[in-house]
């Protein structure tokens, strides 16, 4: 069993500014990194809408703690049952909510805090990953073992209507995790997690959002333990981070054979975001020793790294959407710390 090492909040906090190593001349073009208690018993997600970020506290929560750029809490979204993945409409306006617990996707005004919708994913049970493609909001669902698709919630018809079992001919472990390009409307990812070895799967979306036959990753292309995925604006390169390899991995969204690009992060990568242009990879690890995030040019150059002193959350990165900050969100297996948001500068370079 790996034990990851205690620290006290005040000490991360006191510290926080001190752990960021950097390549010559970054440190002093950026500001200290922050850390923030949040009051969660765990952590999901998290996504930045600008001014606002979001922080949901998972199955065992009934919130999503919402909180200001530079990491100040300013409320919370109350009485959800369990909420999981988030998900920004394109102008930001909008958060989409996957609650498992409640067989359904709740919709907030990210200005107001008010709840503005909610789809009943019906037979698509336990709703837990969240991907949009213009019109359509996809949601990765499955309660149990080998019950897991993708369902889809037209958004363009009134009342939006949804669909079940869309992955045609493909049954899923769990809930697959998915994954959207900004800046391409025709093409979704899907990541099989909980398995070994793990697998991709790169759709194309067609008229009236059927998907194609998905493209699979060549065997132990991704390695095991899939723990977060993601795509860059265009739909062209696919990220992984798995438990094993080492380091996130990038692919061709064509064939997902051969790495592209690989970014070190040491044991256990856990989380992997792209930067809103394109231009930088956040990648996250769990190891009990290492630095925590990294900040990479696409090329694979190292930028930044980042110590929290507990355990990056998978998943848990988020940029912000000038690409000036990185959040990250940590948490105590043991805990004697809380939930806590982070805010990372982002070097210039």
């Amino acid at each position: 069993m790996r034990i990851r090492r205690g620290t006290t909040l005040a000490l991360a906090v006191l510290t926080a500014g001190l752990l960021a190593a950097t390549i010559p001349g970054a440190a002093q073009a950026a500001a200290a990194p922050t850390a923030t208690p949040l009051s969660l018993p765990a952590v999901s997600d998290v996504v930045s809408a600008g001014d606002r970020v979001f922080v949901s506290g998972g199955r065992s929560s009934t919130d999503v703690v919402v909180a200001n750029a530079t990491g100040a809490v300013v409320g919370t979204l109350s009485g959800l049952p369990g909420p999981t993945d988030l998900l920004l409409s394109a102008d930001r306006q909008t958060l989409y909510v996957a609650l498992p617990s409640a067989n359904a996707i709740a919709a907030f005004n990210t200005g107001t805090l008010v709840e503005s919708a909610r789809y009943d994913t019906g037979a698509g049970e336990c709703p837990s990953s969240l991907a949009l493609t213009g019109r359509y909001l996809w949601f990765g669902y499955g309660c149990d073992q080998w019950g897991g698709n993708i369902g889809r919630i037209d958004l363009g018809r009134q009342p939006a209507l949804v669909t079940t079992g869309v992955a045609t001919g493909q049954d899923f472990y769990g809930a697959p995790l998915l994954t959207a390009a900004s800046q391409n409307r025709s093409v979704l990812l899907a990541g099989q997690s909980g398995l070994s070895p793990a697998s991709v799967y790169a759709y194309t979306i067609g008229a009236g959002g059927a998907l194609s036959a998905p493209r699979e990753n060549d065997f132990m292309a991704v390695g095991s333990n899939l723990r977060d995925i993601a795509l860059d604006p265009t739909g062209t390169t696919v990220f992984t981070a798995s438990g094993s390899p080492y380091k996130v991995q990038a692919f061709p969204f064509a064939d997902i054979s051969t790495p592209s690009a690989t970014y070190d992060t040491g044991a256990y990568p856990s989380a992997v975001e792209v930067s809103r242009d394109g231009t930088k990879i956040a990648g996250g690890a769990d190891a009990s020793y290492d630095p925590d995030v990294f900040l990479f040019r696409a090329d694979g150059t190292e930028l930044a790294h980042f110590e929290l002193n507990d355990e990056l959350s998978p998943g848990a990165l988020a940029w912000a959407p000038n690409g000036a900050r990185v959040y990250a969100v940590s948490y105590d297996w043991t805990g004697s710390s809380p939930v806590t948001l982070h805010v990372l500068p982002v070097p210039a370079g």
